[in-house]
């Protein structure tokens, strides 16, 4: 990701959307691994700016976003290989919801945030992702998230078991590399790999019926994501 702080508008997410689509292509023994180019941020989550305004901008159409993000989401929680996202600084709101769709997170373990944000400025949190937070996270990881928008770092983030390991600033792209090269085996028979990730978090979901996070992030008209509306 080389957009700046890599904050999530339609046009980041399309462009996203191709490089998944670029690995999918692949065969053979195969694991993803999500990286950022900036040093400071993994992910700084919504482009704010262009949510805010109306008008031509850059970030592309605002009204096809959120359910086009929310099936992203789905489909990398799902996907046919292996993914490990290479986290090298801050990951806020959209960007640490990206991250837990992987399967295997590496973090810089000096500095960084990870934190779901959306209370502090006045959002909520949709159904569907917090179903993926639940899926991921343990009940106190969950409760402490979410509901008090905690800034987890690198080491407290292990810690509660969410981060797999922390790596020093110039060693989180290559550990996450060696971690996926371990995993890419698991890539070979795409189609057990994605059924099983299916029945972990997709329709049914074996670990929490009758929905799992998934299935809802792909339909997520279907779910309530405001109290407002």
């Amino acid at each position: 990701m080389d957009d700046g702080e890599n904050r999530w508008n339609t046009t980041f997410l399309r462009a996203y959307s191709a490089a998944l689509d670029e690995a999918e292509a692949s065969v053979g023994p195969a694991a993803l691994v999500t990286a950022s180019a900036n040093e400071k941020f993994f992910s700084n989550g919504l482009d704010l700016e262009w949510a805010s305004t109306s008008g031509e901008h850059r970030g592309g159409d605002r009204s096809v976003f959120g359910v086009e993000y929310m099936a992203m989401v789905g489909r990398l929680i799902t996907f046919p290989i292996p993914t490990v996202s290479a986290m090298n600084g801050h990951a806020f709101g959209a960007g640490l919801m990206t991250a837990l769709g992987h399967d295997v997170r590496i973090m810089r373990e000096d500095r960084g945030y990870l934190c779901a944000n959306e209370i502090e400025i006045g959002l909520t949190i949709p159904a569907p992702e917090l179903a993926l937070f639940r899926h991921k996270l343990s009940a106190s990881a969950f409760h402490e998230t979410v509901m008090l928008a905690k800034r987890w770092t690198g080491k407290t983030a292990m810690a509660a078991g969410f981060v797999e390991a922390v790596a020093a600033t110039d060693a989180v792209l290559d550990t996450a590399i060696a971690r996926a090269a371990q995993l890419a085996p698991l890539g070979a028979n795409r189609v057990n790999l994605a059924w099983q990730k299916e029945q972990a978090y997709g329709t049914e979901a074996a670990l929490n019926r009758p929905d799992g996070a998934a299935h809802m992030l792909k339909h997520s008209r279907d779910y309530p994501s405001d109290p407002r509306h």
